[in-house]
């Protein structure tokens, strides 16, 4: 008998700490997922001198565009998606369903296709006191998403006071093997 990898989508926003994916890709590559790498167009660009490396390294191509009607899909389906870091672009965008980014497009249809989701935001301290974010994190979780915001999860730094070394990038893989572990119990077995 063969053994697969589990497959993870790891998607990023255009924050300081997706400048460090590649050793997130690593760690979960050690954890033994198959991972394809989504990016927004801004966190694109911002990675475009890495982007052939960080192809070589997954094994698939680096995507942040919708693919056109017609094309195959390149990636195989995904057993869950984590999305970090999300930016305050990218939690407002999925909670309200504006899917105008490849990225937030997926997750978004991923709630309806019942695909597992974790998220782990990427903001400071003033962007958390605008009332759509709080309402946009609530939103995600009613929705099925588990955000790891607060407590366990994220926490805000000041504006101009951002720690991306310190961004807790091994909470978002524990949850991804997490949800995966759960839904493999889930998952009726055959006899």
């Amino acid at each position: 008998m063969t053994t697969t990898n589990r497959v993870l989508y790891l998607f990023g926003s255009a924050a300081p700490p997706v400048f460090d994916i590649d050793k997130v890709i690593q760690d979960a590559q050690a954890r033994g997922f198959d991972v394809c790498l989504g990016l927004t167009p801004t966190a694109a660009r911002w990675l475009a001198p890495q982007l052939a490396e960080l192809e070589l390294l997954t094994g698939h191509p680096v995507r942040s565009e919708y693919k056109l009607p017609g094309e195959p899909d390149v990636w195989p389906k995904a057993d869950v998606i984590a999305v970090a870091p999300a930016t305050f672009n990218t939690i407002n965008a999925w909670a309200l369903g504006i899917t105008r980014d490849f990225v937030v497009g997926v997750v978004a249809e991923g709630i309806g296709k019942g695909i597992l989701l974790v998220t782990m935001p990427c903001v400071n301290a003033a962007y958390v006191k605008h009332r759509q974010f709080e309402r946009s994190v609530a939103d995600l979780r009613e929705m099925g998403v588990r955000v790891l915001y607060g407590e366990g999860g994220f926490v805000p730094n000041q504006p101009g006071q951002g720690k991306p070394k310190q961004y807790p990038w091994h909470l978002l893989l524990n949850a991804a093997q997490d949800l995966v572990r759960q839904g493999a119990r889930e998952t009726p077995q055959p006899e």
